[in-house]
């Protein structure tokens, strides 16, 4: 592996890990209920977050394709250490607003371009088979810092929420100057020679020719708005059971089991067949968390983190079918009309869910979006049955 490769692969790893170690994760929606004064306003700092991520997306994608990745990483770390001020200041609930602009903005940055980064570092070397190997091994850092943080972070908001919050800026500093670490890949095949409007159009168009790519686009949009909003939402289910001191022991197994869930995607992936993976760890997490929830108690929260595992399973093998069907050219554009779909869902879902929140009780709002995630499993059906049909 050449220094540029080997360079990146490092610093996109620690990169990973500053720019998700978020002490206040395991508490957010408490943090923001708190401060909006309800979990309706609160899980609408989630929602501002991708809305003002899906605004952004398209115009951030085409600049990744245009001024090159290391930029764009730059970029976004800078908008991310915006937020985790503002979400720090947390006077009321504008703060969290700007604050949700902001992730927004450092999240588009991101989408797209780190996986192009990546993988246009490994493709200069010939070794874009290991991308679901490195791409497992980057990935995972997010569930490092996650576990991390979310003990240590559960365990200092029983003293303080703003303590929590200010803590957390610290991480995000470490991870803009690493970002200033990273090297430009020599490749210039990616950089555009058509207009904006020509290269977004070209982008587009590649959604429309590839049935499989469209429908994993369509799953990821699901899996993304329904799925996240109900892993943000979590904490306020194990409140029901759990001090808030111990909700960051539940949220640290968690990202332990998704780290070995994406150490282990590629070899799992690449053995029994990545839309088999897909299927199979979807149809499992569904009967499993809905039991979990039926019979909920006050181990619970120890258990359930396990769904995980094949979280970050799934993760490795969906973002190498994506990476396989994107072209060169747009490749992050074509990654960014994937997320800007999957954030506008989310903000409308999220809104949604907290609405239903606010009216019954967590439980049963896990539930209900448990049973909409049947929607996922289905589609993952079919594209398993495609391939077997081949």
């Amino acid at each position: 592996m050449s220094i540029s490769v080997h360079s990146n692969v490092k610093f996109l790893t620690w990169f990973n890990f500053f720019v998700d170690f978020t002490l206040y994760g395991p508490i957010a929606i408490l943090y923001f209920s708190k401060v909006a004064g309800s979990y309706a306003l609160g899980l609408s700092i989630f929602s501002i977050e991708m809305i003002s991520s899906s605004i952004f997306e398209l115009p951030t994608g085409v600049l990744s394709d245009y001024i090159g990745r290391r930029k764009t990483v730059i970029y976004g770390a800078m908008c991310a250490l915006m937020a985790g001020i503002f979400y720090a200041l947390g006077v009321n609930y504008w703060y969290l607003f700007v604050g949700g602009i902001f992730a927004g903005l450092a999240r588009s940055f991101y989408s797209g371009n780190n996986a192009a980064l990546l993988h246009e570092s490994l493709r200069e070397n010939n070794q874009e088979e290991e991308y679901s190997k490195y791409s497992g091994q980057t990935s995972s850092m997010f569930q490092v810092a996650l576990a991390v943080s979310a003990l240590l972070g559960g365990i200092i908001s029983y003293w303080s929420f703003p303590a929590v919050m200010w803590l957390s800026v610290l991480p995000r500093l470490l991870g803009l100057l690493v970002a200033f670490k990273l090297i430009e890949p020599k490749l210039l095949d990616n950089k555009s020679e058509n207009n904006i409007l020509t290269h977004l159009k070209e982008s587009v168009a590649n959604f429309k020719r590839n049935r499989e790519l469209r429908s994993l686009n369509i799953v990821s949009i699901l899996n993304y708005g329904i799925g996240e909003t109900m892993h943000q939402f979590k904490a306020a289910f194990i409140a029901t059971l759990w001090p808030v001191w111990a909700i960051g022991i539940s949220g640290t197994l968690t990202h332990v089991w998704a780290t070995i869930g994406f150490r282990t995607g590629s070899y799992l992936s690449k053995k029994f067949g990545f839309l088999k993976v897909l299927f199979l760890g979807s149809i499992f997490n569904r009967f499993f968390s809905i039991f979990m929830l039926l019979t909920a108690n006050v181990i619970s929260p120890l258990i359930m983190p396990f769904t995980s595992f094949t979280y970050g399973v799934s993760s490795v093998a969906q973002d190498t079918l994506f990476q396989k069907h994107f072209t060169n050219r747009e490749r992050a554009t074509m990654g960014s009309l994937n997320s800007l779909a999957g954030n506008l869902f989310f903000g409308l879902f999220a809104l949604v869910f907290g609405m239903l929140a606010d009216k019954i009780r967590p439980t049963q709002a896990m539930i209900v979006g448990e049973v909409l995630m049947f929607s996922v499993v289905y589609i993952y059906w079919r594209l398993y049955r495609t391939e077997k049909a081949r």
